[in-house]
């Protein structure tokens, strides 16, 4: 029998964007930079992402599993999963058991809750679905919320102000107790700074800031989520993966403002992805 397992690999569940820059877009060209095969899952495909003004959709949830099926028939194994944005209750589902089929001893599942920012829900979201991801998040060996989506898991209210380096760090380990053993709260405002919270069981939190560089733009949490998949398979400790993965967004973005590229077409990692 032929063995396809002879490099590590991923698999990657997320919507595919043909513009846009974010989802499998970024994450397939930046964990296959750092030596891990990409095999991506796609739970959608749209012509560029939902923050334009239009765009083609095509819903994908109805071959998710028949496509992972012949993965199976190949005997394939992966040594990382991990998960993106997922629009129904439906693809929760499904990832749930794709998670329960695939999943082997060593296998590392990073799951990037994304369910909302700023302190609200995404529109779609709703409270059967936001229950949904909280039992998928079980599942994982690395979550990496903002403080919304940590709130929206611990049913906490959101409040930014109170979010001082104590409280995320009481929520990171109320997270770890659901399942995961490494957690990093993303992007928490302080004052010119953004933090990331970093708890990993077992080991005493640590904070790493990054200066808040022109406005929000898309698909750097997949950039963040990519980088630390990939790290994690390659066993690259997580403090160490997280830094990396704030510094390589911050190299994005000052290059996207350099290059004055409109926020919606999110950051221009090919200039800068030799720096991984």
């Amino acid at each position: 029998m032929v063995n396809h397992n002879n490099q590590n690999k991923i698999m990657l569940i997320n919507d595919i964007s043909g513009f846009g820059r974010c989802s499998v877009a970024v994450q397939l060209p930046i964990i296959s930079h750092l030596k891990v095969q990409c095999c991506p899952i796609p739970t959608s495909i749209f012509s560029e992402h939902t923050g334009f003004d239009h765009f083609y959709f095509d819903d994908y949830t109805d071959k998710m599993e028949e496509y992972a099926s012949h993965w199976k028939r190949l005997g394939l194994e992966f040594k990382g999963i991990c998960t993106g944005f997922l629009g129904s209750h439906e693809q929760i589902d499904i990832v749930e058991r794709l998670i329960k089929e695939f999943r082997l001893k060593n296998t590392i599942v990073t799951i990037d809750p994304v369910m909302g920012d700023y302190g609200k829900k995404y529109s779609i979201y709703t409270d059967e679905m936001c229950e949904g991801l909280k039992r998928l998040t079980s599942y994982a060996d690395i979550l990496t919320p903002n403080l919304t989506e940590a709130c929206i898991l611990t049913g906490r209210e959101y409040d930014e102000t109170a979010a001082t380096d104590d409280y995320l760090t009481e929520i990171a380990a109320e997270l770890c107790e659901t399942g995961p053993s490494r957690v990093v709260i993303t992007g928490v405002p302080q004052g010119e700074y953004l933090r990331n919270l970093v708890y990993e069981r077992g080991k005493p939190p640590a904070v790493i800031r990054a200066r808040k560089i022109g406005e929000s733009r898309s698909g750097t949490g997949d950039v963040f989520s990519a980088v630390i998949a990939a790290d994690a398979v390659n066993k690259v400790p997580f403090e160490a993966s997280v830094r990396k993965a704030v510094n390589f967004i911050s190299e994005c973005i000052i290059r996207a403002v350099d290059m004055e590229i409109p926020l919606t077409d999110g950051v221009p990692f090919e200039e800068v992805i030799y720096k991984l």
